[in-house]
C-alpha cells in the first residue's frame, strides 16, 4: 500500500505547518471521537499512537454583541449556563434538547462504531434491524430545516438559542439553523459533547502518529509527491505523480470531486456522480484565515474576560459574533483556535492562534477583484475580534494571511473550497449513504461524502471503506 500526499507533512487541511520557527493549525477547529471507546482512542491503543488529546471545559466559548455563553463538555453544564441567559425559556429549550438528545444519541452511535457505516455486510445490516427504535425520532425530521422543530417548541424567536444554533451549525455541518438538515444538525449540536477538545502540539501531531502507524503495517508514506493524473486500465489505475508512475490495484482519493475530475481527465458531463458532487460544492464555502502570533504575558495577564482565570495558560476556543443580526460569515463570525503556553510553538513567550472565517465561494469566485475582497473579510475579522476579544487583538505581536487561493496552492483543493457540501435541508442527502466509486478501481472519501465533514468524520469514512476493500480480498 501508497500513500501519496502533496504536502510535505500529513494532515492536509486537518495539519500543523510551520512558518518562521513557529507553528500554527491550519485550520481554527476542534476536534472529536477521543473519549474512552470512541474512535480515536480505539485507533490510538489498537495502534499505539503517541499524541495527548487535552479534555476542555469550556470547549469554546460564544461571545456575541448580546451574551457571553461557555460551551461546558457537560450538557447539564451547558444547559444550566445557556438557561440562565435573557431570553431563555427554561422548560421550552429543555424540551428542545431532549428530543436533540434522542437523535443525537441515535446519529453518534455510528460514529463510535464504524461497522455500522456504508458499505454493509450482513451482520452490519441486522443489527441496524435490532436498531430501528432508536431510529424513529429521526423519521418525522428527515428532508425538514431544523427550524421546524425550533418552531414545534416555541423556539423560533429566542435569540440567543438561535445564534448558538446558527455558530454551531455553521461551523459543523456548514448551514445555518434555517436551513440545515435536521438529523444531521441535531447531531452537530452534540459535537462539544462527544470527545471533543485540543490535541497537544497541534492536530499535526496525530496526522505524523497515523502515518507512522501506516508505515508500521508495511505501507509507504510518499510526502512532496502530488499527484498528476489517474488512469485507468484492465488491471487497475496508472498513478502519474511528481516522483514517477505508480500502478495500483485500487485508488482511494481524500480528494474534492473536482480534484478527482481533473485527475482523471473527465469533462463536465462525463461523469453524473461527480458533476453531482462537484455542483454541490460549489454551493458551499472557503475560508480566510488569520495566523496570528500573541504575547503569552500580554494574555494572561488581560482581565478582559471574567470567564477565564488571570492564570491560565492552557489551549482555548472562542466562536465570536460582531453583529448577531448579520450572517455568520466572511468575518462576521470568526473560530479562534489558542495554543496552550506550554506547547512552545513559537518564539519565548508567544502563543499562536488560528483565526478563520466562512467564505462563499460563489461571492469570491464571482468578485471583481478576489484580493480585495478577501482584503475586506481579513480587516472584518480583525474588528470582530477587537470587539469580542480585545485580549488576543492586545496580545498580537505577529500576523500572517491565508484565503481560498492559499488552501488551493498548498493543499491541491482545487478553487480552495474548504468543508464539504453545506447539510441544507432536504432528501438529496441520503441518496448516496456510501462510498462514492466514479470507476471501478477508484473510491471517493473525504468531506464531501458520507459520513461528511469534520475530522473524525472522514477519517471514519476513510477506514470504513479501507477495511471493506481489504476484507473483499480476504485480508
Amino acid at each position: 500500500m501508497g500513500l501519496c500526499e502533496t504536502l510535505r507533512y500529513p494532515g492536509g487541511c486537518a495539519s500543523t505547518f510551520e512558518r518562521g520557527g513557529t507553528r500554527y493549525e491550519s485550520g481554527a477547529t476542534l476536534f472529536s471521537g477521543f473519549a474512552p471507546h470512541q474512535f480515536f482512542d480505539r485507533l490510538r491503543s489498537r495502534h499505539e499512537l503517541e499524541f495527548e488529546f487535552c479534555p476542555l471545559d469550556p470547549v469554546v466559548t460564544l461571545r456575541t454583541d448580546e451574551f457571553v455563553l461557555p460551551v461546558s463538555s457537560s450538557r447539564e453544564d451547558f444547559l444550566l449556563a445557556l438557561t440562565s441567559l435573557d431570553g431563555v425559556p427554561e422548560q421550552a429549550t429543555l424540551r428542545f434538547f431532549e428530543d436533540q438528545r434522542r437523535v443525537a444519541d441515535a446519529l453518534w452511535a455510528l460514529f463510535d462504531d464504524e461497522d455500522l457505516l456504508p458499505p454493509l455486510g450482513p451482520r452490519s445490516v441486522l443489527r441496524h434491524i435490532g436498531r430501528v427504535g432508536t431510529y424513529l425520532p429521526l423519521l418525522p425530521l428527515v428532508g425538514q430545516p431544523v427550524e421546524k422543530l425550533l418552531a414545534r417548541h416555541g423556539l423560533s424567536e429566542c435569540r440567543p438559542l438561535r445564534t448558538y444554533l446558527d455558530a454551531v451549525c455553521q461551523i459543523t455541518i456548514q448551514a445555518s439553523a434555517s436551513s440545515a438538515e435536521a438529523p444531521f444538525a441535531l447531531a452537530a449540536i452534540d459535537y462539544f459533547f462527544r470527545g471533543t477538545g485540543h490535541i497537544e502540539g497541534g492536530v499535526g501531531t496525530l496526522a505524523w502518529a497515523m502515518a507512522r502507524a501506516f508505515e508500521r503495517h508495511g505501507g509507504t508514506l510518499m510526502l512532496s509527491n502530488r499527484v498528476k493524473s489517474l488512469e485507468l486500465h484492465a488491471g487497475g489505475c496508472r498513478v502519474e505523480t511528481r516522483r514517477g508512475t505508480l500502478h495500483a490495484e485500487r485508488v482511494i482519493a481524500n480528494l474534492t470531486p473536482h480534484a478527482l475530475r481533473r485527475l482523471m481527465q473527465l469533462e463536465p458531463g462525463s461523469n453524473r456522480r461527480l458533476d453531482t458532487l462537484a455542483s454541490q460544492v460549489e454551493d458551499g464555502w472557503g475560508a480566510a484565515m488569520l495566523y496570528w502570533k500573541v504575547s503569552d504575558q500580554v494574555l494572561t495577564q488581560s482581565s478582559v474576560d471574567p470567564l477565564r482565570s488571570a492564570h491560565e495558560r492552557g489551549p482555548f476556543h472562542l466562536q465570536l459574533v460582531g453583529d448577531s443580526d448579520g450572517p455568520l460569515m466572511e468575518g462576521n463570525h470568526v473560530f479562534c483556535s489558542v495554543s496552550g503556553a506550554e506547547e512552545r510553538r513559537g518564539g519565548p513567550g508567544e502563543r499562536t492562534v488560528t483565526v478563520s472565517t466562512h467564505v462563499p465561494m460563489r461571492s469570491y469566485r464571482g468578485a471583481e477583484n478576489p484580493g480585495e475582497y478577501i482584503d475586506r473579510v481579513h480587516e472584518r475579522m480583525r474588528q470582530t475580534i477587537r470587539q469580542r476579544s480585545p485580549e488576543l487583538a492586545e496580545a498580537c505581536v505577529g500576523e500572517m494571511t491565508a484565503s481560498p487561493r492559499t488552501f488551493e496552492r498548498f493543499t491541491g483543493r482545487d478553487f480552495g473550497y474548504v468543508g464539504g457540501i453545506p447539510r441544507t435541508h432536504g432528501w438529496s442527502h441520503y441518496r448516496s449513504l456510501g462510498p462514492t466509486s466514479p470507476a471501478a478501481s477508484v473510491f471517493l472519501i473525504g468531506d464531501s461524502v458520507f459520513p461528511g465533514q469534520s475530522t473524525l468524520a472522514t477519517a471514519l469514512g476513510g477506514a470504513r471503506l479501507a477495511a471493506s476493500l481489504l476484507g473483499s480480498r480476504g485480508a
